[in-house]
């Protein structure tokens, strides 16, 4: 597997047999190559058939399920195909930014202290943990995987701005649960919980602002108190990619075990959309309900407080969009929409500034505000979701030690076991400023802001 440079931070993979379409690698300076791993999965994906134009990957391009995680791919939606491996495990994994009404200097280390205190009694994290909100299953769970995140707001978890402040308004179109196996039913009592893996929940602050109008639509100011939300479907999601991955593979589809995909028309393909959307719908709803933890927790340690909502984006989706003039099923795995100003599908709210697309960084790094401008088309409004592993879980676990990643952290605040989290360590993954200044040095995003993490709450285990 070879990359030839074809421009400014843009590679071409070299032409594999069976190819259809160009493979594109954004890269910076810097940054290092993918593994050979992640470049079979991107020519694999490039060898489908009813693809709409190039594959891409990512700057944060590593080896997943399927896809490889940083990838993108769009299909014709009349006469491609859809994969569930090409969405991956963690349906609608995404990212929730809430901005407060409070100052870095306002918020000392004592209170620092008793907010992730309380945000750990609060939320469960970990793989496996269940949620402590039994009100929403039954009737209730279905409604969540219809409405998203509409259906806990009008439970009373949250406000009609959150809503507008969402991707898709918090809910994918054309959810049915009746899609869902008993299995993936069964899975879905972990709303409000994190899960593991790169999830984290996150205290932090505005440390930096390079576009001050489009921050001040934003709500950031320098020094204002922030929180990251980082996680997903958690179990259902994995049971829908599981149970379709299997599904597709059994029906013959194209692209191997993994990358298993079906014509989008065919009765398997719309069943795994159906399904999709209603693990799409659950993490929404996941993130929203972990707000009001959030919003309570600061409540109960700080008094009375304004937490709003920035924006929520999905990173592991499949949607429906008009690219080109031509109408096309956009898969994004580890990958972030990001539209430019004046884009229709902006919100209300960011029309004229384009929607906040949120990079966060590993634990204990920066994490990234961004927008997207007209010339991010050439990735299908796409950017980079994380800075993408340098290092294996198991490299990672096996070559860094506890006492250098808390020396790494400095006086960042972790709740949880460290020995335990070494796969999550700032030196398992690449250095985010070098990614995201990958797509931002070429023109294809502006850089809004930089966000700096004061306290994190992780959960153990290998969920991605």
């Amino acid at each position: 597997m070879e990359l030839r440079a074809v421009g400014p931070n843009r590679y071409e993979l070299v032409p594999q047999p069976g190819m259809r379409v160009r493979a594109v690698v954004y890269l910076g300076p810097g940054l290092p190559l993918p593994e050979e791993g992640a470049l079979r999965q991107l020519a694999a994906a490039a060898s489908l058939p009813g693809l709409a134009g190039p594959v891409v990957g990512m700057p944060d391009l590593h080896q997943g399920f399927g896809l490889p995680i940083g990838g993108v791919m769009a299909c014709d939606a009349a006469e491609g195909l859809v994969s569930a491996g090409a969405v991956g495990m963690d349906i609608n994994c995404g990212v929730r930014l809430l901005r407060t009404p409070l100052r870095r200097e306002e918020l000392g280390e004592e209170k620092l202290a008793e907010l992730l205190a309380e945000l750990t009694n609060r939320v469960p994290a970990g793989v496996g943990k269940a949620g402590r909100h039994r009100e929403f299953g039954g009737p209730a769970l279905e409604r969540v995987l219809r409405r998203g995140a509409a259906a806990v707001v009008a439970a009373g978890f949250g406000e009609a701005p959150d809503l507008e402040h969402a991707e898709e308004g918090g809910a994918l179109a054309g959810a049915d649960p009746g899609a869902l196996s008993r299995e993936a039913r069964e899975r879905g009592d972990q709303l409000a919980t994190l899960g593991g893996g790169n999830h984290f929940l996150e205290i932090g602050f505005v440390a930096e602002v390079y576009d001050p109008e489009a921050a001040e639509a934003f709500g950031l100011t320098p020094g204002g108190v922030t929180v990251l939300v980082h996680t997903g479907s958690r179990g259902m999601g994995h049971q829908v990619c599981t149970d379709y991955t299997r599904r597709f593979a059994a029906a013959g589809g194209a692209g191997g075990r993994n990358l298993a995909a079906v014509p989008i028309a065919s009765a398997e393909g719309a069943a795994y959309l159906a399904a999709m959307a209603a693990a799409v719908n659950y993490a929404f709803a996941n993130r929203q309900l972990l707000t009001w933890e959030v919003r309570e927790a600061f409540r109960r340690v700080l008094g009375p407080g304004d937490l709003k909502v920035v924006y929520d984006v999905a990173h592991n989706i499949a949607k429906f969009e008009e690219h080109a003039g031509r109408r096309v099923l956009v898969h994004r795995k580890g990958a972030t929409r990001a539209l430019p100003p004046g884009h229709p599908g902006n919100p209300p709210a960011y029309r004229n500034t384009g929607h906040p697309a949120l990079i966060p960084g590993s634990m204990g790094t920066a994490s990234y505000v961004v927008v997207g401008t007209p010339a991010a088309a050439e990735t299908y409004y796409s950017v980079n979701h994380g800075a993408g592993r340098v290092l294996s879980r198991h490299a990672a676990r096996e070559t860094l030690s506890e006492a250098a990643v808390r020396e790494s952290l400095g006086r960042v605040r972790v709740a949880g076991r460290l020995g335990r989290l070494l796969d999550e360590a700032p030196a398992a993954y690449k250095d985010i400023a070098l990614v995201v200044a990958t797509l931002s040095d070429i023109g294809l995003t502006r850089q809004v802001a930089r966000i700096l993490p004061l306290a994190v709450l992780k959960g153990e285990g290998e969920e991605a």
